[in-house]
């Protein structure tokens, strides 16, 4: 059983666990025992979750639509028209 002393330690435990190797315990002192289970989801492509949801569909729809005729903007232009205030 591993000892945690910082979050780093956890992350790093958290990072060897597989699909084979799913569950561990450790030791954080101050707070006891611990037992982290990985529940691996299978992780849906962008297509089949847009068939699976009829709202982001619509939106990748419309996102689509949108870089047709040219009502984009890159992400460059995006982060200069931000400024502080806007998160005020």
């Amino acid at each position: 059983m591993d000892i945690i002393y910082s979050a780093q330690d956890l992350m790093q435990r958290i990072e060897k666990l597989t699909s084979d190797d799913s569950v561990c315990q450790v030791f954080i002192p101050g707070k006891g025992q611990v037992t982290i289970v990985l529940q691996a989801k299978r992780q849906l492509s962008i297509a089949e979750e847009a068939q699976e949801d009829p709202e982001l569909r619509e939106m990748l729809q419309a996102s689509r639509k949108a870089h047709e005729v040219g009502e984009v903007m890159t992400t460059d232009e995006f982060l200069k028209s931000i400024s502080k205030s806007d998160f005020q």
